[in-house]
């Protein structure tokens, strides 16, 4: 009878932690697509400020430098200047946001904007996302 038991408490562990793995996997992709959704929504504001206002490079680095300190007082951390500047070129890069935020973190998008070359940039987007 004991041996019948340890038989189904190894099931059940198992059987409930495939659940929980499955359930965290889940949620870490969910709260990765809005994080890339939301970086995308803030460099298409900054960008459509920039063309409203034809606001020039220079211009748009004070404004950016600013941004980000209003931002870290405000809502906290997350809002460097590099990282505003990545959200910013993210708009610019990928016009497709959804198939951006399918299975690519934002970790991995600002490793590929720094890649300008489109056909070296392409051929690592489909790297990392076969990594996955």
């Amino acid at each position: 009878m004991k041996a019948h038991l340890n038989t189904i408490d190894e099931s059940l562990l198992e059987s409930v932690k495939r659940i929980v793995l499955s359930a965290r996997r889940n949620v870490y992709q969910k709260v990765n697509r809005e994080l890339v959704l939301t970086y995308w929504q803030i460099g298409k504001e900054i960008v459509e400020t920039e063309k409203e206002n034809n606001i020039d490079n220079q211009t748009s680095r004070q404004i950016i430098l600013k941004l980000s300190k209003q931002l870290t007082n405000e809502i906290g951390n997350g809002f460097s200047r590099s990282n505003l500047f990545n959200m910013r070129n993210f708009h610019i890069e990928y016009s497709d946001v959804q198939s951006a935020t399918r299975q690519v973190t934002w970790i991995h998008i600002c490793e590929l904007l720094i890649i300008e070359d489109k056909d070296k940039r392409g051929f690592c987007e489909k790297e990392t996302v076969s990594s996955f």
